[in-house]
Parts: C-alpha cells; sequence; structure tokens
C-alpha cells in the first residue's frame, strides 16, 4: 500500500470500502466485515487504517496464571504492538464477549498505543476515559464501561475474531463508527480506481435526487443508469 492510496483510505468510510472492494471484485459477496454494532470514541474522527496488531484479553476473572507470567506477557504485547512499523491498527479480542466488564482500553493505554505509532484498535472489549483519550486514536469498542476488573492479556500476535470479523497479524483493516472490514490485498492495485468508479455510480442517483424537480419518473430514469453500471 502506498502514501496515495494511504491517503485515500484515511479519507474514505469503511461502507465505501466494503463497497469498493466488490467493485474491485467484479461481484456480490464480499464478507469479511464485522457484525453487529460497535461504539466509536470519536465518530466524526477519519477511519482507523493500518495493518493489524493483534493479541487476547480477559477481565471478567482473575488469572490463574502466576503474576510473573502475567506481567511478562503484558510487556511482550507491548513489544508485539510496537513492532512492524505503521501504518498499525491493534485489534484485541475480549474472550469474555459478548459479557465483557473490564476496560483495557483508557487513556493510559489509547495513550500509550498512539506513542508506540498505532493509528487506532478494533476490539469487541470496553472502553472507557472517552473525555481524556486521545481524539486522533479512534477506539472501535464494543462497549463503555468504567471499570478495568481483572483485565489481563491473554494471547499475542494470534488470529483474533472481533464482532464476527476474523483477523490475522498482517491483515489489511479499516474500521470507523460502522465497523471494521479487511482488505483483501489483491484487489489494493485496483482500490483506488475502484472507490472512483464507486463514486462516480453513485452520482448517479444522488445528483438527480438532490435537484428541484425529482420525482418518480426521474427516480427511474436515474435508477436504470445507476444498474447498468454498478457492480
Amino acid at each position: 500500500m502506498d502514501d496515495e492510496l494511504l491517503s485515500l483510505l484515511r479519507m474514505v468510510d469503511t461502507p465505501t470500502v466494503c463497497n469498493a472492494v466488490e467493485v474491485a471484485q467484479g461481484k456480490r459477496g464480499f464478507d469479511a466485515f464485522t457484525r453487529g454494532t460497535v461504539v466509536s470514541s470519536a465518530p466524526a474522527s477519519p477511519p482507523v487504517v493500518g495493518y493489524a496488531r493483534t493479541a487476547k484479553i480477559a477481565a471478567a476473572a482473575p488469572p490463574s496464571e502466576d503474576p510473573a507470567i502475567i506481567r511478562a506477557r503484558r510487556m511482550d504485547y507491548y513489544r508485539h504492538m510496537a513492532s512492524g512499523g505503521p501504518p498499525s491498527v491493534a485489534v484485541v479480542e475480549d474472550t469474555d464477549f459478548p459479557h465483557c466488564v473490564g476496560a483495557f482500553w483508557g487513556e493510559i493505554n489509547a495513550t500509550v498505543h498512539r506513542g508506540l505509532g498505532l493509528s487506532g484498535v478494533l476490539t469487541n472489549g470496553v472502553m472507557r476515559d472517552l473525555g481524556d483519550v486521545p481524539e486522533d486514536f479512534p477506539m472501535i469498542a464494543g462497549s463503555i464501561g468504567p471499570s478495568h476488573a481483572f483485565v489481563h492479556v491473554e494471547a499475542i500476535g494470534v488470529p483474533v475474531t472481533v464482532f464476527g470479523l476474523t483477523v490475522a497479524p498482517g491483515d489489511l483493516v479499516h474500521a470507523d463508527r460502522h465497523g471494521a472490514v479487511v482488505v483483501p490485498q489483491d484487489v489494493l492495485p485496483v482500490l483506488a480506481a475502484s472507490i472512483a468508479k464507486l463514486r462516480a455510480t453513485e452520482r448517479l442517483i444522488l445528483e438527480p435526487a438532490r435537484q428541484e424537480g425529482f420525482n418518480l419518473a426521474k427516480f427511474e430514469e436515474a435508477w436504470a443508469r445507476f444498474e447498468a453500471a454498478r457492480t
């Protein structure tokens, strides 16, 4: 992914990327996207775009392992998150889902991850400190809560599943207040052109619909052009 494509992806929302992947593939059926409703710490911010750095956490019950092992794994977690270079995004599965109780994500962790070069986080877990987290580090999460409970890291650099979306380390993730998608690597060479084609196709409907005098007859004409042009 070159800088020009990265800049473009940071300017378009996740539904646009989801549709553009189908344009690139020439068919419907792309299904590497989240299911259900997410909450965002910064819904008006640009999307989170980057290659996934993954982990699993839990918080509902105290860890059963030796505390020294838990502490060492926590530092290994940060080493993993800092590796690989930008653009990167944390993708963290809370294994307590759907009964998540402990916030791994708040002012401290958001600030640390931002400092380590990550662009944001996608998690099915809990976030907090919404008035204090960095505005340029969006947290796309499953819920909001006040406590960290017994939160601890369980696994690092493994495939994770968040809102029905399986993400492997190194997958290209695009996420915003709508949810997230994993962008297939094979569409990257044509993704910018596919976004442009998608936008042009959508204008066939949007421009007439925004004009004075729009009616059913004009809609039918516009829809015929739209149907002929879209995937």
